[in-house]
Parts: C-alpha cells; structure tokens; sequence
C-alpha cells in the first residue's frame, strides 16, 4: 500500500487564519506544494486563489500531484447560484477536485430538498468538466443518525441521477477542520464517524478530514474503507512511513 497516495496535503487557512502576511501565507503554500511534489502526495487541496501559483509549480516539476480547491468553505450555507459560480471559477483556473461543503445547517433544519438541489447541481457541473467532487458534511455537527440519513441520501441521490459508473468521481468528505466544537471534541474524522459514512455512503468514494495526524489513525482510516485523507500533517505521516522503513 502507498500511504502517499491516499493523502490529500492540506493548508486552507487565509493569511489572517494564520496571523502572517500574504506573502508569509504564500510561502507556506509553495513549501506544501514542493512537499507534496517530492513525496509524491495524490492532491495538494488550497484555497481558490492559490490554484494559478500552485498550477505553476506542478507543471514546472512536471508532477502528477493533483489540485483541489474548497467551495463554499468553511461555512456551506451559500446560496447555490453562489456555489456553482465559485466552483465554475476553480475548474476555469485549472482545479482537478472541488471539495463542496454542503449546507449541513438546512439539512438539521429539515432542509432536504434544498441539500438535494445543491449536490445535483454542483454534481453535474463538476461531471460536465470531468472533475472530482466531494461533499463535505460536517459531520462534528451532527448526531449519528443525521450522518447515517446524509450518507444514505447521497447515496441515493447518486445512484439514481448520475449512475453507479460515476461513483469513482464522488466523495462524501466528513469535516472542513474548523468547525468549533464544545470542548475542543474531535470535529470531524473520528473513526465512529468514518465507519457511519463508510457503511452508509458506499459505493461512493469516502474523505476522512478533519483531525487525522498520524500514521497509525491514517492506517485504520484505510482500514475502515476511507478512500482519501485529508491533512495538515501528510509529512508526519511519511516520515513515520520512512522510519519504519516501510514504502510510502
């Protein structure tokens, strides 16, 4: 198995989030993608406006790393003209992955038809451009059975718009890592929580995001079904890999 392959390298925060200048941020951003490009790292996942600078570097290494954005992040609750305006901006700047969050409040709130209307339509512009797309559930703000009821819904929703043949594109994604839970409580990529969307969301393609920091929580991800892991910690995690000599 090459864990590195599974990794999806992830920096989302704005140079205000980090408390450093622009030029700081970027430098932080180009030090993630000349990791991501050495270790081989399926995606390097950045914000909106670094794809042109992050595209650059790739094709300059002439790497395979691939390029995922976030839409809507980190709140979801956008209209949907707004969604698809922001997503059809990534894919013309040259985005492979688009990672949605979906509007997870109107699903609490009984909302169904609108999170239906949102993951079609977004769906279907990202399959129209032959681009990846996950849809990020928050998954730290709700209960186990609203996980279970958005998973299966996905499940559904896919099945019978879009066909099992385009269930490789499709991700359900469980956090965006800054929802703020009370205590601090793991936010997202619990293995409760990945085991939920696994069982339920399958044969859809499964993200775990939101506080995977290590090898060993990375294996049993895989192990639970996860497809792609989304982290701030990917070199962590290789070098576990390299000092138990063990293949990335």
């Amino acid at each position: 198995m090459k864990i590195n392959q599974y990794l999806d390298a992830t920096y989302l925060k704005t140079a205000a989030q980090a408390g450093v200048s622009e030029r700081e941020n970027l430098q932080k951003i180009v030090t993630l993608v000349e990791e991501a490009i050495c270790y081989e790292y399926k995606l390097v996942m950045i914000r909106l406006n670094y794809i042109t600078k992050v595209k650059s570097i790739i094709a300059a290494a002439k790497a395979a790393v691939l390029i995922g954005t976030v839409i809507d992040f980190p709140n979801g609750d956008a209209s949907i003209e707004h969604k698809l305006q922001e997503a059809q901006k990534a894919i013309n700047l040259g985005a492979d992955e688009l990672d949605f969050v979906i509007n997870y409040k109107a699903f609490k709130e009984g909302n169904t038809k609108l999170v239906i209307n949102e993951v079609t339509r977004c769906l279907a512009l990202c399959l129209n451009h032959q681009k990846v797309a996950k849809f990020i559930i928050e998954a730290a703000a709700l209960s186990n059975e609203e996980i279970i009821v958005i998973s299966q819904l996905m499940k559904e929703l896919v099945l019978a718009n879009f066909g099992e043949e385009n269930a490789k594109y499709i991700y359900v994604k469980s956090s965006t890592g800054f929802f703020k839970t009370d205590g601090n409580t793991p936010n997202g990529a619990t293995l409760e929580n990945m085991m939920l969307i696994s069982k339920n969301a399958k044969p859809l393609k499964i993200k775990a995001a939101g506080g995977v920091r290590d090898y060993e929580t990375a294996l049993k991800m895989i192990s639970l079904g996860v497809d792609r892991i989304g982290t701030s910690a990917s070199k962590e995690i290789i070098n576990k890999v390299q000092n138990t000599k063990q293949s990335y």
